[in-house]
């Protein structure tokens, strides 16, 4: 009886986290499923006291050029998860660069991270959306692994860096500037 109920009890929860997994009608190119589900533009703030270690990120942009997320550190960093075949992320680009373009100037880096994603199509959304600031070329998903203290978990995430490259905040699925400046503002005011 009792090996009835957990074999009955593992054969549900592992049909609660099929559902969660994604499906392969929203996988990104190449096919399969991307494990990634879509956020419901949720803010999870971190006390800096709970704060883990600064994620261990590089690859090459876009443009092929090396990038290391640790180049940024000493300055808040925003880290946004991304894919030309999403459409909540095409909702949020315009957003995102108008967050940046009212930032930078005190010292605030955006960096993209195109999961999943064939080149040419991630190109052509940078063009079409005008980002100005440059993203990791991420098709295997290696950059979103450097993340697993506070992983993005969706297509698309956006994070807030400290100054010491630790998350602070993170926002599962599309996001507005109404609610990623104001985050951007409270780390930066952070000593």
């Amino acid at each position: 009886m009792a090996a009835a109920r957990a074999a009955a009890g593992a054969l549900a929860l592992g049909g609660l986290l099929a559902g969660c997994a994604g499906s392969s009608a929203d996988a990104g190119p190449g096919g399969g499923d991307n494990r990634f589900i879509g956020g419901d533009g949720n803010v999870q703030r971190i006390a800096a006291s709970a704060r883990a270690s600064t994620p261990s990120a590089s690859g090459k942009t876009l443009e092929g050029e090396d990038l290391a997320l640790s180049s940024f550190k000493g300055k808040v960093t925003v880290v946004n998860f991304w894919a030309s075949w999403c459409a909540p992320c095409r909702g949020e680009a315009p957003s995102l660069e108008q967050v940046y373009g009212q930032n930078k100037a005190e010292g605030v880096q955006f960096v993209g991270v195109d999961f999943k994603d064939a080149a040419e199509n991630a190109k052509a959304f940078q063009r079409k959306f005008k980002v100005t600031y440059p993203s990791f070329f991420d098709a295997d998903g290696q950059i979103g692994l450097a993340f697993r203290d506070v992983p993005p978990n969706a297509i698309p995430s956006t994070l807030v860096l400290d100054r010491q490259g630790r998350v602070a905040a993170r926002i599962i699925g599309a996001t507005t500037f109404s609610k990623l400046n104001p985050l951007v503002t409270e780390v930066l005011a952070e000593k």
